[in-house]
């Protein structure tokens, strides 16, 4: 799929309320989404998805029979809709509630109530993960760039697998923490490094530390996605020698546009 449109997109809305199913579909509307059917409850959206596969999932968090984690844990483990996108839309503002949705891969976490901006911001996101838009760079070969992806949350590799594949990128190692990650670094060759920062062991600090005051690892690029929200940490990591950061969840095209800086 080479190029998309919102009005090419296929939403099931999962949301309890009447009139805010009402208004987020207004909303969906002006930003040029035609295509959308509604859920007010996990089961009644479990029953859709098998129905008609959708493109995206725009959920609200709680319902009168479990909660968006539920509804997300359900899609995440049955195989033929591991990797639908995902859009969490909820007033909580807790972020230990909402880490669990940032792990699990999801492209947009929105604000009751959230801005135009905000809407069209996860739409175009969304567009570009189900979309192909090949890395051009002048240095390096895509099809054989080589990366090690770090994250302790299984999911959210494969969302980023699966972002740098949409790139023309192709060969990747998985390390589920900077420990794992250091032993794979002592015995392969890579080209890029997209870790976490928050992970057991050693975290994405102390990999980056590691790598940039290794002899013959410290030019490696390293990219750090992360939901970390203290910013005495995120100072740190600027400081340590990562050459760009984005937050979980990201958008693809910002992803696309640090790594040809930084590639090239």
């Amino acid at each position: 799929m080479a190029s998309l449109s919102a009005a090419q997109l296929n939403i099931l809305l999962v949301e309890p309320s009447p009139l805010q199913r009402k208004i987020i579909t207004q909303q969906l509307n002006a930003a040029g989404v035609l295509a959308i059917d509604s859920a007010d409850s996990v089961q009644a959206a479990t029953d859709s998805i098998n129905h008609i596969k959708p493109d995206l999932i725009v959920s609200a968090l709680h319902f009168p029979d479990g909660t968006a984690l539920d509804l997300l844990g359900w899609i995440r483990h049955t195989p033929e809709f591991a990797e639908l996108p995902f859009m969490l839309v909820s007033s909580e503002t807790r972020r230990q509630q909402l880490e669990t949705f940032k792990q699990s891969g999801v492209i947009a976490i929105l604000p009751k109530p959230f801005t135009h901006q905000n809407l069209s911001s996860a739409i175009a996101a969304t567009i570009d993960l189900l979309s192909s838009d090949e890395l051009s760079l002048e240095f390096y070969d895509t099809e054989t760039l080589r990366v090690l992806i770090v994250d302790d949350s299984r999911m959210a590799r494969k969302m980023i697998q699966r972002v740098l594949s949409n790139l023309g990128i192709n060969n990747f190692a998985q390390a589920a923490d900077g420990s794992e990650a250091i032993t794979m670094l002592e015995n392969e060759t890579f080209d890029l490094v997209v870790t976490d920062y928050n992970m057991p062991e050693v975290n994405g600090l102390e990999l980056t530390e590691y790598i940039r005051s290794h002899e013959t690892l410290s030019h490696l690029p390293i990219l750090m996605v992360t939901s970390e929200a203290n910013q005495t940490h995120l100072s740190n990591v600027a400081q340590s020698g990562v050459n760009a950061m984005v937050d979980k969840p990201f958008e693809p095209t910002l992803v696309k546009r640090l790594l040809q800086r930084m590639l090239d």
